[in-house]
């Protein structure tokens, strides 16, 4: 076979290159060669063939397609530059793989075969995404699964308690030192060092239970459950909130999430009926909240804001857990609804002392909520603050 045609292939192939590099593009000599190994296989009779030859095996970066493109038109002396597409058109076979074989064989059943794509979907990333309140029986089940893996923990505080630290950043630990002196004669060539600690902040949870919040209320209460059990999530408190106010943090620790909801169900007298979001807040902030159990905690109250009672009876007891909470979130699964407005009377009323208001109606959303209380995600200023 006569080399010339080799030859005329490579002297396009780095004439072609040496044109990248004067627009500004990165064209190391390895991919040179293989691009005229590439014209020779396809040929230069055909535009197309040449474009896409020299796309796959030139470019490295998207950004450099339309500084590729440009330098191709001119080197081709076409003053209009285009990105060519094969021309060859075929049929094919769109195959959906839900991860699940039922048996069947595509490859045995007669007619010509065509070429097959196929596509994979997750459904566990579909129901991330899907609200809780169009949530079948079966898709419940599995949501309650998926939702025990929540990684849950209030945001990192200091603490009292000293731990050691390897390098000198802390106060010295004399303790440790004079250990350490024993074994080398009494003198201190390895000096140890204390630090303060850290520990999970306080996280307290109020689930509204009215009527309004019957197609969340399950799926809710099944993220207070995880929450609870969580280990090494720190002290999580849950509270249930309707017509009156229930502590059910015993109830919900059970490792079983039937039984434990089953058991909050029953300490749950007002279960799907009105709400009294003032009057409960009150409760809380009398008995628990101001007394402790809210001071430097992360208040989480989970409702869509609907409220029965006095608008500013509610308003004054936000007032008094936001003086004595480290953070005070409001989930309300209505947010993400096309168009809300936070107009419910409860909502105007809590929300100027609300820190961050988050959605709270699917999966992601609840993903999203864990990394708000473990401080994961930057938040601005306050919600209510003008």
């Amino acid at each position: 076979m006569p080399d010339t045609p080799v030859t005329g292939v490579e002297r396009m192939a780095v004439a072609f290159s040496r044109l990248l590099r004067g627009a500004g593009l990165d064209v190391p000599v390895g991919t040179v060669t293989t691009y005229a190994n590439a014209l020779a296989a396809v040929g230069v009779d055909r535009r197309e063939s040449v474009y896409w030859a020299g796309r796959t095996t030139l470019i490295r970066h998207p950004e450099d397609i339309d500084a590729y493109d440009r330098t191709f038109s001119a080197f081709w002396l076409d003053r209009s530059p285009r990105r060519p597409i094969p021309p060859d058109h075929e049929e094919v076979i769109l195959a959906v793989d839900t991860g699940e074989t039922n048996g069947h064989d595509h490859g045995d059943e007669p007619g010509p075969q065509l070429p097959t794509i196929t596509v994979r979907y997750s459904r566990t990333e579909v129901l991330r995404h899907k609200d809780f309140a169009a949530y079948t029986h079966d898709e419940f089940a599995e949501a309650r699964r998926l939702m025990a893996d929540l990684k849950l923990a209030g945001e990192l505080r200091v603490c009292r308690r000293l731990r050691p630290v390897p390098r000198a950043s802390g106060r010295p630990d004399l303790r440790r030192t004079v250990r350490r002196a024993l074994r080398s004669g009494g003198e201190p060539v390895r000096r140890a060092w204390l630090a303060p600690a850290e520990r999970p902040r306080r996280v307290v949870l109020l689930c509204d239970v009215s009527g309004s919040m019957a197609p969340y209320a399950r799926a809710l209460l099944r993220f207070l459950h995880a929450a609870v059990t969580a280990r090494g999530a720190g002290r999580v408190e849950a509270f249930a909130l309707g017509t009156r106010l229930t502590r059910i943090t015993r109830e919900l620790s059970w490792r079983d999430p039937d039984a434990a909801l089953a058991d909050a169900a029953d300490a749950v007298e007002d279960f799907s009926g009105g709400t009294r979001l003032g009057e409960g807040l009150k409760a809380f902030n009398d008995r628990w909240g101001v007394r402790g159990m809210a001071r430097g905690a992360v208040v989480v109250i989970l409702s869509d804001g609907w409220d029965r009672g006095d608008p500013g009876k509610l308003g004054a007891e936000m007032a008094r857990l936001r003086r004595v909470a480290h953070r005070v979130v409001w989930v309300n699964p209505l947010k993400a609804a096309p168009g809300y407005a936070p107009l419910a009377r409860g909502m105007a009323a809590a929300l100027p002392y609300v820190d961050d208001f988050v959605e709270g109606h699917s999966l992601a959303s609840l993903e999203q909520l864990a990394a708000v209380i473990g401080g994961r995600v930057s938040r601005g200023k306050r919600v209510g603050a003008s």
